[in-house]
C-alpha cells in the first residue's frame, strides 16, 4: 500500500529523513517511534504530499505521491484519514456538522450525512453526543470525535500523529483499543506515539527512527530506544 523508496528530505540546516526504505501493507497497524526530531512529522507528510523529498520516491498503491497532479490530489486524500494531538476540530459547531463538514467537502450526499454520522459516533462511543459543541467534551472525548471525522469516508489508511499525547492513560487506553477495532474492520493504521506503554501493549510492527534513519523495524515490536 505504501512504498518509501529510498527517501531523503534535506532542510537548509538538517537532515530530516535519510535513505528511509519500508513497506506498508494493507490491513497493517504500524507504530513509527523515535525522539522529537527523529524525522516522524516529516515523513508523514510525504504520506499526505505536504512535503516532498528530496530524493527517493513514496508511492501509494504504486502511484508516486509526489508525481500526482494537483487537480487529482485530492482524490488521493480523500484515501487519508488524519488524527493529531490538539483535535483540529471546529469549535463553533457540534460533533454532528464537525463530521457533517467534511462529508460535505467530499461530496457526499445528505441522505448519507444523516445516516452514516449517527453510526460513526456510535462506533466511537459518542453516540450521545451528536449536539455537544468541543468545549462541552473532555479531551478524550474530543480526539474520539475527532477519529470520527478521520473514518467517516472510510479512507483505507488512517494516520494518527501523537493522537494520545495529551489524554490521561484511561482515555490513552480507550483510544488504541479505538485504533484497533478501525485496524480489524480493514484500515490500516500509522501511529506515532512516545508512549512506551501503548508500543508494548500493542504488539505490532514498530519502525523506530533515529536522526532520520530506520534503525529498527520489529514484527512484532517492543518501544526500544
Amino acid at each position: 500500500m505504501i512504498y518509501f523508496d529510498k527517501v531523503c528530505k534535506i532542510y537548509s540546516n538538517s537532515v530530516a529523513l535519510e535513505d528511509v526504505t519500508f513497506t506498508v501493507l494493507p490491513g497493517e497497524f504500524i507504530s513509527i517511534v523515535g525522539h522529537s526530531g527523529a524525522g516522524k512529522t516529516t515523513l508523514l507528510k510525504m504520506i499526505l504530499a505536504e512535503d516532498c523529498p528530496t530524493s527517493g520516491n513514496v508511492y501509494f498503491d504504486s502511484v508516486d505521491i509526489h508525481k500526482v497532479s494537483k487537480g487529482k490530489l485530492p482524490l488521493l486524500r480523500r484515501r487519508i484519514g488524519s488524527v493529531f494531538q490538539d483535535f483540529r476540530l471546529l469549535p463553533n459547531k457540534t460533533a454532528y456538522e464537525n463530521i457533517a463538514f467534511t462529508m460535505e467537502a467530499s461530496g457526499r450526499p445528505d441522505d448519507e450525512i444523516k445516516s452514516d454520522i449517527p453510526h460513526v459516533l456510535e462506533l466511537v462511543g459518542l453516540g450521545g453526543k451528536l449536539a455537544n459543541f468541543p468545549h462541552e467534551l473532555s479531551g478524550g472525548e474530543r480526539q474520539r470525535l475527532a477519529i470520527a471525522r478521520a473514518i467517516i469516508n472510510q479512507p483505507d489508511l488512517l494516520i494518527a500523529d501523537e493522537p494520545t499525547g495529551n489524554l490521561d492513560p484511561i482515555n490513552t487506553a480507550e483510544i488504541i483499543e479505538i485504533f484497533k477495532k478501525i485496524n480489524q474492520i480493514g484500515t490500516t493504521v500509522i501511529l506515532t506515539t512516545h508512549n512506551k506503554k501503548v508500543i508494548d501493549s500493542l504488539g505490532r510492527r514498530v519502525i523506530t527512527l533515529d536522526q532520520g534513519r530506520v534503525v529498527r523495524d520489529d514484527k512484532e515490536g517492543k518501544y526500544a530506544l
